[in-house]
């Protein structure tokens, strides 16, 4: 498949001399010690206006960040799982509003915590059962462990109930996790959650194919995604980049070298919600498919009318009213949430330059990406800092994108 192609800033609407502006503020993060390394870039009309790299992958091997770094991506791979699921929808296979339990029965009549304390938990049951559309947008009541705000996602915690990193099997995290009560009423409020690696779950059963050789064969192949699986090979090892996390005294500290790393193996159960590594280059493929509206040069995942439904907002207003003011560095008065990505509403109320229309997210070790619809522009930075709340980067290189746009 044909690459994608560089461009003069001028020649895709931009000003080379406003988006040179983001080289010292790459340079100043890593020289400050703020960042070890990083990658940003950034492609108008099919074609990369801006790519750059500052610092290091590796600080104590001393190897530098190059456009061919594999990072850990975390949840930017919710994204890709989502657009397999769909992929399964357009097959005609279940309906958004389908309960789950259709395919995976212990998510059938689910309780729901409503409160509790000195060991005991107090349930109601769940007023219907979680649907894929619940699990898309993040409205299914489930939770994640690190969450620490319920005895609910405490029972997470004390049940080894994570993803990625067990050594379970998916199918047997997945059972798991139907046991455990609900922190909300499915579609009631938005709750950051594993709902995700279920719909990996749900890719592997209703597919009958493993999560991970689907995502290959149906997703990562096609669009050429070259460096981007579940782990890390041996002969790119010498390519993966150490991640870290700031100590008390604001320096770096490594948490996961990547001659050690757990991403060197191929996991027992693929997480669908934070389980790939990647490339810049090969995640603003992945974008552009989206761009393009479910297709990349001559080939397509989705059709456009399925793009155009993931796009849309599926909540009741923004993710503030749905009971997220704030997740991470982000403001969400103003961002709802589509089928697999946030959605820009109304950036006055977000609060930063953007687009209605615009989708986004993340990945915990402060890694990002966002297209644009209305300005055919898509952007990807990748680094390795744990939590992506660290510094509010994704916002400083919003500005720093939009602001260089002169057409």
């Amino acid at each position: 498949m044909t690459e994608i192609l560089s461009a003069r800033p001028e020649d895709v609407g931009f000003s080379a001399s406003r988006l040179a502006r983001i080289e010292p503020w790459m340079r100043a993060l890593v020289d400050s010690g703020k960042l070890a390394g990083m990658e940003v870039m950034i492609n108008r009309r099919g074609r990369t206006a801006f790519h750059h790299c500052a610092g290091k992958r590796d600080i104590a091997r001393g190897t530098d960040a190059t456009p061919d770094t594999i990072y850990r991506i975390y949840s930017m791979t919710k994204a890709m799982t989502s657009v397999a699921i769909m992929m399964l929808y357009e097959d005609g296979l279940f309906q958004l509003d389908d309960p789950i339990s259709k395919f995976l029965p212990k998510f059938r009549g689910q309780r729901v915590f409503t409160g509790g304390g000195y060991g005991a938990t107090m349930t109601e049951p769940a007023v219907r059962d979680i649907t894929f559309r619940d699990l898309l947008t993040h409205t299914s009541g489930l939770t994640y462990g690190f969450m620490m705000a319920t005895p609910v996602d405490a029972s997470y915690r004390a049940k080894g109930i994570e993803l990625p990193g067990t050594d379970k099997s998916l199918g047997e995290m997945i059972d798991l996790l139907a046991g455990e009560p609900l922190v909300a009423q499915p579609g009631a409020e938005w709750n950051y959650s594993l709902s995700t690696d279920v719909l990996g779950h749900l890719v592997a059963v209703i597919s009958g194919q493993p999560f991970d050789a689907f995502l290959r064969e149906r997703v990562i192949a096609p669009l050429d995604m070259r460096d981007t699986d579940f782990h890390v090979p041996a002969d790119k090892t010498n390519r993966f980049a150490a991640c870290y996390m700031r100590d008390p005294e604001g320096k770096l500290k490594l948490i996961d070298d990547p001659e050690k790393s757990r991403f060197l193996a191929s996991p027992k159960a693929p997480s669908g919600g934070g389980g790939l590594v990647s490339t810049a280059r090969d995640y603003m493929r992945f974008c552009r498919m989206l761009l393009g509206k479910g297709a990349l040069g001559d080939v397509r995942l989705l059709g456009r009318k399925t793009v155009g439904l993931m796009t849309m907002n599926h909540l009741r207003g923004d993710m503030a009213a749905m009971g997220q003011p704030r997740f991470s560095e982000a403001n969400y008065n103003g961002i709802g949430f589509g089928l697999g990505f946030s959605v820009m509403l109304d950036p006055a109320k977000a609060e930063i330059v953007g687009t209605p229309g615009e989708c986004a997210w993340g990945g915990m070790a402060s890694t990002a990406f966002w297209f644009d619809p209305v300005e055919d522009l898509s952007v990807v930075m990748m680094t390795q800092l744990v939590p992506s709340s660290t510094y509010p980067i994704r916002r400083e290189l919003r500005v720093l994108s939009y602001q260089a746009l002169v057409d």
